[in-house]
């Protein structure tokens, strides 16, 4: 759960109030009843009547208090706020930093800068050094890189420069911003640095992911004796968290404590946060035990906590004692289990929340449960979500397109996918990239080329996902020297730096291509460090091509970043086996049980009538068991009359007896799911079956065979792909 903190800028109340007021109003008894009397909107506007009717409305001290009371209050309201201001005749300099305060806290900070416009043109004042920390605040919260660099300009200009509040919020703009050169160049320069300076620079750099710098800054902080506070420990204990450093966030738990650190809610919920992404469920528990406050943040955590560590009966435990049992309290639980690799456990948890008449889901409950259908393939609930929302009334939004639009490719209906993007009303970067997306991963690298053409004629701004898909596009439909030109074209073009996703989507491109040399030297020539996902994706180029040199460079390489990627060692192993080397298949498989490194195994599930229905290798398990095997048989019997032969270097194991063989690769997970769609369902429905795994040879070659003998459509998803079968044919068209 997040808890990074934004530091407190510390403006400065006052905002510079200047006595205007030649008649002493100050001390009128109307005013004073703004202080003291006055709870409510309605009651404020009592008092603004009777300042109206004494004429008390006009001096612009007694119009300022009115101002504040309406903007800023527990009770305020902006938008009669704004009312007021425009009745003040002559807003004094006060009034009008008030109201650019207030919208730059607000949900439209926008307004800030209508205020600080209208302030130069309709006033014969200037901004002083009040105004400029809230018209730079309202930059930061808009992430406005080059209206915020406006205002540094004319800070400059107003010989403002050396201004400590201002510098603090310029260093916390241009952190917000992603510029944490200038935001560091600004911190260098304030001539007396606060407790806010370092806060806000520590922050810039937890936010930007330097996570080193922000900890070097910390200790410098320390040896210059300035003292942190629960701010900054905030920022400190959040890094430690992205770095999963348990030791060191351990002994900052024990700092705060040694230097009496005032511990606040938001600290101990960044501690609890931090235990938990360091995988101390236990120091969480202990922590959360002895918090004399909590909220729903510090409850979701430890149900995070749990779900995360696999500990789903206690992460049951924390659901059913949470205090917020409103449909907030579900949303947390469903969206623990689907972002945990537990889609299954979140439709569960949806289908007991339907039987539930108190309470409704809503937008964040379908984003969830729409993402755990894409997960499992679920097409029948997803498609009644879409119905349900559509019966309840509801709005898509960009988040709920982007969801309908996965949910919908993934459980392998790319026209109706194609339907809900070209009826959306309104279109973002992440609904444009989710259908390119889609159509990446049914093999429609054209169609995803062309869509990104009408993003930009769209006039909407390409990011880093959008490329991470395209690149991925061009990789599954072998487009190499398409997929080299957008590479090219990503930071000069579109100003985005690749990053070390756009890597390995073009050592997957070349390597996928049969490029194996030249996706070495790419990597070898790589801006930035290549890490596992790039060392991963030339090995599995290495697989699809059989090079085992290049292979075992590899993995040696992947293994040294991440040791305990089982994954390499079964794709090594993969390798060595297709080669005939059983030996190092054997000494690889020996070394893996003895550090206790267990292969996944393949698990295939099919959605019948509602309900998933998972099958694993050589599965006994099902209630139709007896039918699914008799099935299997028969479709073995078919496959061979039409003169269909068993691929049995797919047997990725030392059998000597190729009977045997061929009755291995007959139980694999995918053929099971096939054989029990063929009985489950009707001959017009397509079977829709997910894989967690690559699909075998064998099976691909077997399924385009059952589509024709059988005159079935199946789809068939695996760990990176669709596949349409029809016919006798794939839409991959065998490039996978």
């Amino acid at each position: 759960m997040a808890t990074s903190s934004v530091p407190v800028i510390c403006l400065p109340l006052s905002a510079h109030h200047p006595n205007h007021s030649s008649s002493g109003f100050q001390n009128h008894p109307i005013i004073s009843l703004i202080e003291s009397q006055c709870t409510s909107i309605t009651q404020l506007k009592q008092v603004h009547a009777q300042m109206l009717r004494t004429g008390l409305f006009f001096d612009p001290y007694a119009a300022s208090k009115l101002i504040t009371a309406s903007s800023l209050s527990s009770y305020s309201s902006l938008d009669y706020a704004r009312q007021v201001f425009e009745q003040i005749p002559e807003p004094n300099l006060y009034t009008w930093n008030i109201t650019i305060r207030a919208y730059a806290s607000s949900s439209d900070p926008f307004q800030s800068f209508v205020f600080f416009s209208r302030l130069l043109e309709q006033s014969c004042q200037v901004p002083d050094k009040f105004t400029y920390p809230f018209v730079i605040k309202a930059a930061s919260e808009l992430t406005a890189s080059r209206v915020g660099r406006g205002f540094h300009g004319m800070v400059i200009k107003a010989c403002l420069g050396s201004d400590v509040y201002i510098l603090n919020s310029l260093v916390h703009f241009y952190g917000s911003c992603g510029d944490l050169d200038s935001a560091y160049r600004v911190f260098l320069k304030i001539p007396r640095r606060d407790v806010v300076s370092w806060n806000s620079m520590i922050t810039a750099f937890v936010q930007g992911n330097c996570l080193e710098e922000a900890f070097e800054l910390f200790r410098e902080m320390v040896v210059l004796d300035m003292k942190p506070n629960d701010v900054t420990m905030v920022s400190v204990v959040s890094a430690c968290a992205k770095k999963e450093d348990i030791e060191f966030g351990r002994w900052l738990c024990s700092y705060i404590e040694r230097n009496g650190i005032e511990v606040n809610l938001t600290l101990n919920n960044a501690m609890l946060d931090m235990y938990v992404k360091c995988g101390s469920v236990e120091d969480a528990q202990n922590l959360f035990d002895k918090m004399p406050e909590k909220d729903v943040v510090s409850w979701t955590t430890m149900l995070d906590g749990y779900t995360r560590s696999g500990k789903y009966d206690k992460a049951q435990r924390v659901f059913e004692d949470f205090p917020y049992q409103d449909i907030a309290a579900w949303n947390v639980l469903i969206s623990c289990y689907e972002q945990n690799g537990k889609p299954k456990e979140a439709l569960d948890v949806f289908h007991r929340l339907q039987s539930n008449k108190s309470l409704k889901p809503d937008e964040f409950t379908l984003v969830s449960t729409l993402s755990a259908c894409a997960q499992m393939g679920a097409i029948d609930l997803g498609r009644w979500i879409d119905v349900y929302m559509k019966k309840q009334g509801l709005k898509l939004n960009c988040h709920l397109t982007t969801s309908l639009i996965d949910m919908y490719a993934k459980c392998g209906d790319l026209e109706k996918a194609i339907e809900v993007f070209d009826s959306a009303e309104r279109k973002d970067v992440y609904v444009w990239s989710a259908m390119i997306a889609c159509l990446a991963m049914h093999g429609r690298g054209r169609a995803a080329i062309d869509l990104f053409s009408e993003m930009v004629e769209a006039k909407v701004t390409p990011n880093a996902v959008t490329f991470t898909n395209l690149l991925s596009a061009c990789s599954h439909a072998g487009l190499v020297e398409e997929g080299r030109s957008f590479f090219d074209q990503m930071e000069p073009v579109y100003g985005i730096v690749p990053g070390v996703k756009h890597y390995a989507c073009m050592v997957d491109l070349l390597g996928r291509s049969g490029r194996l040399e030249e996706a070495a030297g790419f990597i070898a020539k790589m801006a930035i460090a290549p890490n596992a996902s790039v060392w991963s994706a030339l090995l599995s180029a290495c697989r699809l091509h059989g090079n085992v040199e290049l292979a075992e460079h590899a993995c040696s390489q992947l293994l040294e970043l991440d040791p305990r990627n089982h994954g390499a060692y079964v794709l090594l192993s993969n390798i060595y086996a297709k080669a005939d080397r059983w030996d190092q298949v054997s000494s690889l498989r020996k070394f893996m049980r003895d550090v206790g490194l267990k292969k996944e195994p393949g698990c295939s599930s099919i959605e019948v009538n509602g309900i998933v229905h998972e099958f694993l290798v050589g599965d006994n398990s099902h209630p139709l068991c007896k039918e699914i095997y008799t099935k299997l048989d028969e479709i073995a019997g078919r496959l061979k009359a039409f003169g269909y032969e068993p691929n049995t270097s797919q047997v990725l194991q030392l059998v000597e007896e190729e009977d045997m063989k061929e009755q291995a690769l007959n139980f694999h997970s995918e053929k099971l799911a096939i054989a029990f769609g063929l009985i489950s369902t009707g001959p017009s429905q397509p079977i829709r079956v997910v894989k967690n795994l690559r699909v075998c040879g064998d099976c691909h070659s077997a399924a385009k065979l059952i589509s024709r003998l059988y005159d079935r459509e199946i789809l068939l998803r695996d760990r990176y792909r669709f596949h349409h079968f029809k016919g006798g044919n794939c839409s991959c068209m065998d490039y996978w």
